[in-house]
């Protein structure tokens, strides 16, 4: 041991050495059990083979991919065409979740910014009013959704009686009504990010910004957003990737031109009626497209540092 140095500080700095994989194995059990098991069952009954009363048969088969990406005909005797039904849900899906992440962006961004320059004192206080609508359960606040914007809810009676509007707006069943509820429900995983990222961010950059005569708009394009921009990825991240898959919203808030891949794969899931193996295909083929847009965003991150 060095002259002088503290009593046990060799033993303490070597005290994690040869115990690392023993450290980590409660939490590849956690990831193996909760993530992996779960996704490689999904991917094993996408290629077996339907039931007729619902659930599998242990029997290897790819019909259920083939049904997503070809049309055989009613018999399926015919040739195969492209079956542009689940295709246009999906396309339906990602229009439906990227509008839902560029309106939390758009609201996302100024709402983080000016929580982040409130003093410390009142900071927790905005964090709070954020937050606090989502300690409710999803379903019930859907459903609050549906009570507020229908017919005869409050916002049309509201906007009747002060003569906004001669009849009731239309809004149920419609992709704004499927928008609003994605909006809704996801708000907080783009503010919270950003939040972070600005509450980092060094304002003596747009002080310099400022002394160099540059604008308002080309200090936010120029300076602030480079700086924060992890944070409008991350919370872009975390909005897009549960509003593909999302199917309360699509369900209680739209109607069948709405429907969305969510909702697809649960329809496959329930009563005698479902198709187990083309739902968990339609699971992997979701996971698989976000999987990769997540890869790829890491490689050019990589790349980037």
């Amino acid at each position: 041991m060095a002259a002088g140095a503290p009593m046990g500080e060799g033993s303490a700095s070597n005290i994690y050495r040869g115990n690392s994989l023993k450290l980590m194995l409660p939490a590849w059990a956690m990831i193996g059990v909760f993530l992996l098991a779960p996704v490689a069952m999904m991917a094993i009954y996408s290629f077996l083979t339907k039931e007729f009363r619902g659930g599998v048969i242990w029997q290897f088969s790819t019909a259920a991919y083939d049904q997503f990406f070809f049309n055989r005909g009613l018999f399926g005797d015919e040739p195969p065409t492209i079956e542009w039904t689940y295709i246009g849900i999906f396309w339906r899906s990602i229009w439906q979740a990227g509008v839902a992440t560029i309106a939390c962006l758009l609201i996302g961004f100024p709402t983080a910014w000016f929580i982040a320059t409130r003093d410390a004192k009142t900071r927790s206080v905005w964090l709070f009013l954020v937050t606090v609508p989502y300690w409710v359960n999803l379903l019930i606040r859907t459903v609050s959704m549906k009570f507020l914007i229908r017919d005869t809810g409050p916002l049309n009676e509201f906007l009747l009686w002060s003569g906004t509007i001669s009849e009731p707006l239309g809004l149920i069943n419609t992709n704004f009504a499927v928008q609003l509820g994605l909006f809704y429900s996801y708000l907080p995983f783009m503010v919270l990010p950003i939040y972070a990222a600005v509450e980092r961010y060094d304002f003596a950059l747009s002080e310099a910004a400022a002394d160099l005569y540059a604008g308002v708009w080309t200090t936010l394009r120029l300076v602030i957003l480079p700086e924060v921009k992890p944070g409008i990825v991350a919370g872009c991240i975390l909005v897009f990737v549960p509003s593909l898959g999302a199917f309360l919203a699509p369900d209680l808030l739209g109607g069948a031109k709405t429907f969305m891949i969510g909702s697809l794969i649960e329809e496959q899931f329930k009563g005698a009626a479902g198709n187990w193996p083309f739902g968990a295909a339609a699971s992997t083929i979701l996971l698989t497209i976000v999987m990769a847009v997540l890869l790829v965003y890491a490689r050019n991150q990589n790349r980037g540092a």
